[in-house]
């Protein structure tokens, strides 16, 4: 059905034809058909076509509810929105019904006696699939009667109706939820009692309700997520509870470069105006991707809490806005993302990653920094020698007229406001550094000035130059009097790496 069916009563419902499905039939069929039409099922859902989608295929294809335990930023929540578009368009349910009655199997009091006294008359409304899905983030605050539902003292005072009456009841979002998709967030959050309230839903159709029990088979395809480190540091699920739920699938994160960015760019929230002005370079996009990959392997990051994908998605927009603001800054029509902008993206990261051991305010800054340059001696491979090596090679050493400059005491200070011709113009003071690219790397212009300034960062990470952090940007010297003059902590990492 592609516009909102004209049928109005049950009787008309009936002499056209219509077929009650429960949800979990309904998603099967329609699964089984995009399948065979080899339609894209989630779209936009990258690095999972061979793992994690499968799965959900298969549990939808055995009518299971669902478990996806993973880590954070692995897109579960996503995962779950986009089931809904394998509902049918619309359904028929009695009108009037606060939990979605099909006329053909009313389970509420307001659907059966609608149904015996008007029988084909009964009145029918349509629910749009849009509306049949519902969410919940589980908190230790949740409670049976949120959850389930609880009875209303003044329902019961205005109807003069006593407690054990359906009717006094105010039904909670489960029930509300019937025939509908209904996910609850985190669920080892959800206190083991509350959890344990949901096991007669799921496997025997029945809610209890401060001891009223009332038979209410409940037609709900449950999608679970949860993350493995609450397993040990918050809650967990409870036996019971895991044992109903059909599958459990493991979600994880992107397995290469390509998909993390494919990920990043169609997530990151850019506007066509910065579009416009900023233009930046693949090297610069797969930097970003990396220090997800060095956090994800760092020691000082907490391996149990993940690194989510929402770092490099609001990395990439701050980088985007570093080169925007100065733009802003000098009246510039278009900018190039310099390795200068990257200090922009700290923020992003700070708030995104978990450290083993919580130390002074400047621990979090401290990490971000080291992971930037991390992924940038990561990277620096990808279109330079080896550093290392080179420093071996006493006549063909391609690094050499650089750091022999720096050690013959000069130094260049590279700012992050720095205006387009003054940036380039500090970098061509450099002899050897043009030459260095030109001889490893053919691209325009714009991209060789990205990667003179890349160069100067990968060899000071190779410990080839100094580097120290000044204010509005970085310092290169040469190493040695670089350790003289920069600050005891950074010393102390200096020697460290």
């Amino acid at each position: 059905m592609d516009t909102i069916p004209k049928i109005k009563t049950f009787g008309e419902l009936k002499s056209e034809g219509y077929n009650y499905k429960s949800i979990k039939n309904e998603l099967r069929e329609n699964l089984i058909q995009k399948i065979k039409k080899k339609e894209a099922i989630f779209e936009g859902i990258w690095g999972y076509e061979d793992t994690v989608i499968p799965d959900i295929e298969r549990a939808i294809l055995s009518r299971h509810d669902i478990n996806l335990l993973g880590l954070r930023g692995q897109a579960k929540t996503k995962i779950a929105r986009m089931m809904v578009n394998l509902l049918d368009e619309y359904i028929p349910v009695i009108e009037g019904s606060e939990i979605n009655d099909d006329p053909f199997h009313p389970i509420s009091r307001h659907g059966r006696v609608l149904i015996e006294e008007k029988g084909d008359d009964t009145p029918i409304s349509w629910l749009h699939r849009s509306e049949r899905y519902s969410e919940k983030l589980a908190t230790p605050d949740v409670s049976v009667a949120d959850l389930i539902g609880d009875v209303d003292p003044i329902k019961a005072a205005t109807l003069k109706l006593p407690y054990s009456d359906e009717r006094v009841i105010h039904f909670g979002i489960i029930p509300r939820s019937h025939r509908c998709i209904f996910v609850i967030n985190e669920i080892p959050d959800l206190q083991a009692r509350i959890q344990v309230s949901l096991f007669n839903i799921l496997q025997e159709g029945d809610i209890q309700i401060r001891g009223f029990k009332l038979r209410m088979p409940l037609d709900i395809q449950f999608v679970f997520t949860a993350n493995p480190e609450d397993y040990t540091n918050r809650g967990s699920i409870v036996t019971p509870l895991k044992d109903r739920i059909g599958s459990q699938i493991i979600t994880h994160y992107p397995k290469s470069t390509e998909i993390s960015k494919r990920i990043t760019q169609q997530e990151a929230k850019i506007t066509e105006n910065q579009k416009e002005v900023v233009s930046i370079s693949e090297i610069a996009c797969d930097l970003i991707e990396q220090i997800a990959v060095e956090a994800r392997s760092s020691e000082f990051v907490d391996s149990k809490s993940g690194v989510s994908a929402r770092l490099t998605i609001t990395a990439y927009e701050n980088l985007m806005s570093s080169a925007e603001r100065r733009a802003l800054l000098h009246d510039e029509k278009s900018v190039y993302i310099r390795i200068s902008d990257f200090i922009g993206i700290v923020p992003a990261i700070t708030g995104k990653v978990e450290l083993v051991y919580e130390g002074e305010q400047e621990g979090p800054l401290l990490v971000a920094q080291n992971l930037i340059g991390k992924a940038i001696r990561t990277n620096f491979l990808k279109y330079f020698p080896d550093p290392d090596k080179a420093r071996k090679q006493k006549e063909n050493n391609p690094f050499k007229s650089i750091s022999n400059w720096f050690g013959d005491g000069n130094s260049l200070d590279i700012l992050q406001s720095d205006e387009s011709d003054l940036y380039e113009s500090k970098l061509n003071s450099v002899p050897g550094l043009s030459e260095l690219v030109d001889k490893y790397f053919k691209g325009d212009k714009k991209e060789k000035i990205f990667l003179m300034e890349f160069a100067l960062h990968g060899l000071a990470e190779y410990s080839l130059l100094g580097k120290q952090l000044i204010s509005g940007g970085t310092q290169f010297k040469d190493l040695i009097s670089g350790m003289f003059t920069m600050p005891e902590s950074d010393m102390d990492e200096e020697f460290d790496n």
